[in-house]
């Protein structure tokens, strides 16, 4: 058959949408699988890291459906976000109209690849159904106290009147007009992920051979688990006096109570509550309170780059040694981790080194190397063995930290305590394009939230987009409200959600059949039924935060009574980036290959094939357009070479036994290829090799001329090349056999039976060819043979010896 690309896949792509073939079905005793790739931003095109990301994600769900299964094989758009906003101030367009726009565009784009997507359950996360469900949930989490808001300092911007993110202030300034940022303290709205700490990290151990040990690595430190000694440094009378006798002592927190002994100095972070109330009281000089102040106004990422501080003249009493240790304001000392205050230990400690350095602070040595010198610079970090420590000299230093924290116990002076280095999530967001946060502020009853029944509380679309502030804190007949309370004059909350968020429950979302889409968001049965996803296929940038965010919403879900899973994805698989000249795709470098004029030129199915065939898809991928001509060519041959085999309703059948050399090598070959698809499925996903095989297969059945070898082939090999190139398969597959080749296709064990092989022939040890035997044959036949295959090296000769090693080797062994 002549391959025409465009005009297959176009023809297949209607019947799917025609048949609606990809739709799950409602029968809830079927055997199912849930398939599910990262949703996309709509950003207005999709680029080649789309490209793989479904591919892989389809060649799932189209491999499960062969094998029977009910899959549920989604996709949607997470379409909230700052990116709309950015649009609109560009373009002056509102960004309700850009994100619809983008979304009609891409999803044309994904059919065009012919993606087994559900397109009954696509959704927005700027639908106002799903705002209406997620708000639900945000009341319902600030009624269990999981939800809680607070003031924090934030990143703003005073020209355009808007808190950034840290990622969003770059060396100091704002990212979009560098102005300088100043921090401000605002209220901010939390959930409190710190409360499940313990559960998200013992729970890890549940995704172990599941997930890539990277994420989870990952995980685990970001969650920071570690055990440390808290205890209280004292003012010494003099720096009670000099504070008002406001404050008489501070909390600190160390992982390393075996320096103990070796603390020169203290550092606050610049919002220490101390170092506030010093500088609001005029009990510092003015240069200092400006350096501090330009400490908090300098991003935590920003902070971490160049170690600054200043002494704030005041001192505490060390709680073993009696004696005075300075405080000092450090930038890389950070409130939102332990107290916001440390004790720094400059021999032990690399960045207490560079800070005690910098100042010429005194660096006191307290643990020495267990064999060798101690380093004549910097700080040795490593364990070793207590000096000049009292009672505790001469103890391992590991072992140390235990006994110490077990003193101060004793003496009642401290404690052992865990801290984690997770910290709770803020949501809110001072932004328009997101999801409203559904509370209400009333003069009589406080913080009030929206009742269900008014939900969702939808954004109005009659705003303008400016990049200065939030426009709905701008919308008077937006904001103005009655109190659901008491029913007096209030004002809606103007903050908007994390787009976090959304995608946090995203893929609980899916699972709500069409007859209750409407009423809620999802149903308990059908949740129990789908969940856990099966396989979850993104990149390997959402490791921590989404994926953890997601962990944590299916938990609060669940002991709120909505779900019952305790995680909520089985399988993680982290695909590579799409490289080209080595390096990642983007239009600022002008190495982007456009995926619409790649399918305009080849297909679908070959930008299919060439995506999971040029890598092992957890693997980076280097474009390459040879490559990707060689795909066509290689679909171009498959298409071409079925007229080789002939239509019929069932497989062939063959006597195994009765075939020539070159008809059972390429049997054995298409079955193997067949077994590496059953084994990429079900434990590697290495596709390429499973592409591999299909090709070795084709060069064999080019070997030989038998119809019914051909037929059975074609038959094994579209069933096995359906989840690749799903076009070509469906057309062949229809024309040869009217599809009843796309179901489980069984290996047949007979193909792998050995009935010849090769044996070496050697004279005197000295290889001198080779002989094809048949498995009944015995030693006098092969000898035989051999004798004739190498007969003008024994010609004349006396054969001494004859050795048969079997299935491997005989050896002559002849003088003369």
């Amino acid at each position: 058959m002549q391959y025409r690309p465009s005009e297959i896949e176009k023809k297949w792509q209607r019947f799917w949408d025609t048949e609606k073939s990809f739709e799950p079905s409602t029968d809830l005793s079927k055997e199912k699988k849930y398939i599910l790739s990262m949703f996309p931003y709509p950003s207005g095109r999709i680029h080649m890291g789309h490209v793989r990301n479904y591919s892989i994600g389809d060649a799932f769900a189209r491999h499960y459906r062969q094998q029977g299964k009910n899959v549920l094989h989604p996709i949607g758009w997470d379409s909230f976000g700052m990116p709309a906003e950015n649009a609109a101030i560009k373009h002056k367009v509102h960004p309700k109209k850009w994100t619809y726009e983008n979304i009609d565009y891409m999803r044309k784009e994904l059919a065009a690849l012919g993606l087994s997507f559900s397109k009954e359950r696509e959704f927005a996360t700027s639908d106002e159904l799903y705002t209406k469900f997620e708000q639900s949930f945000i009341i319902d989490m600030f009624d269990k106290g999981i939800l809680y808001r607070k003031k924090a300092f934030l990143n703003w911007c005073p020209n355009d009147h808007t808190v950034l993110a840290n990622e969003q202030v770059v060396d100091g300034c704002c990212w979009r007009c560098d102005t300088p940022i100043v921090k401000k303290e605002m209220n901010q709205y939390y959930l409190k992920i710190s409360d499940y700490s313990q559960e998200l990290l013992d729970d890890l151990d549940k995704l172990k051979d599941k997930w890539p040990k990277q994420v989870l690595t990952m995980q685990e430190n970001w969650i920071g688990r570690s055990t440390g000694l808290e205890f209280d440094l004292h003012l010494d009378e003099i720096s009670q006096a000099k504070v008002n006798e406001q404050f008489k002592q501070f909390t600190v927190f160390t992982t390393r109570p075996d320096t103990i002994y070796g603390v020169t100095y203290t550092a606050l972070a610049p919002e220490h509550e101390i170092v506030t109330y010093m500088i609001e009281n005029d009990l510092l000089d003015s240069r200092v309170a400006a350096e501090i102040t330009a400490m908090k106004n300098t991003s935590a990422i920003e902070r971490q780059k160049h170690k600054h501080g200043v002494a704030l003249g005041i001192e505490v009493v060390h709680p073993l040694t009696g004696k005075k240790i300075p405080v000092w304001v450090a930038n890389f000392v950070l409130m939102d981790y332990g107290s916001g205050a440390v004790m720094a230990v400059p021999a032990h400690d690399d960045r207490d080194y560079e800070f005690a350095t910098k100042y010429a602070l005194p660096i006191i040595p307290v643990i020495r190397p267990k064999e060798g010198d101690y380093p004549e610079k910097g700080a040795f970090t490593e364990p070793g063995v207590m000096f000049d420590s009292a009672q505790f000299d001469g103890l391992d230093s590991t072992q140390a930290k235990a006994v110490i924290m077990d003193f101060f116990e004793a003496e009642k002076i401290g404690k052992k305590v865990v801290n984690f280095r997770l910290k709770d999530w803020g949501i809110s967001r001072q932004r328009y394009w997101g999801a409203p946060i559904p509370f209400i502020h009333c003069p009589s009853c406080g913080l009030v939230t929206e009742k269900k029944e008014n939900l969702p509380v939808a954004l109005p679309e009659d705003v303008e987009i400016s990049g200065e502030g939030n426009p709905l804190d701008h919308h008077a007949s937006w904001k103005k409200c009655h109190c659901p309370k008491c029913g007096g004059e209030a004002v809606r909350e103007t903050d908007t959600l994390d787009t976090f968020v959304q995608s946090s429950w995203y893929f609980l979302r899916y699972t709500a059949g069409l007859d209750i889409r409407d009423e809620k968001a999802f149903d308990k049965e059908e949740l129990s039924y789908w969940m856990n996803v099966d396989h979850y296929i993104g990149g390997i940038e959402h490791a921590i935060l989404h994926l953890l965010y997601s962990r944590f919403f299916t938990k609060v879900l669940r002991d709120m009574g909505y779900v019952d899973a305790d995680e909520p994805f089985e399988h993680l698989l982290t695909q590579g980036m799409v490289l080209k000249d080595g390096a990642k795709m983007s239009k600022s470098k002008g190495n982007t290959v456009d995926p619409d004029a790649l399918i305009e030129k080849y297909g679908a199915d070959t930008a299919r094939l060439f995506i999971l065939f040029a890598a092992p898809p957890t693997q980076e991928l280097e474009w390459n357009d040879s490559a990707v001509e060689g795909a066509y060519r290689f679909l171009k041959r498959f298409s071409e070479r079925s007229a080789n085999a002939y239509a019929c309703e069932t497989l062939p059948v063959i006597d195994h036994a009765s075939l020539d050399k070159n008809e059972k090598a390429a049997r054995k070959k298409v079955y193997e290829a067949l077994q590496r698809s059953m084994e990429v499925f079900k434990e590697r996903h290495t596709f390429n090799t499973m592409i591999a095989g299909v090709m070795e297969a084709m060069n064999a059945l080019a070997e030989q001329e038998s119809a019914d070898v051909w037929t059975e082939g074609y038959w094994v090999l579209l069933s096995i090349m359906e989840p690749i190139a799903p076009h070509l398969a469906w057309e062949l597959s229809d024309n040869l056999f009217g599809r009843k080749n796309l179901a489980p296709v069984a290996l047949k064990e007979e193909v792998f039976v050995v009935d010849t092989f090769t044996m070496g022939v050697s004279v005197n040890g000295k290889r001198r060819g080779e002989i094809e035997v048949d498995a009944a044959e015995t030693k006098e036949q092969i000898i035989a043979k051999a004798k004739a295959v190498v007969e003008r090296w024994i010609e004349g000769k006396s054969i001494v010896k004859e050795i048969v090693v079997p299935k491997k080797l005989v050896n002559l062994v002849i003088k003369g």
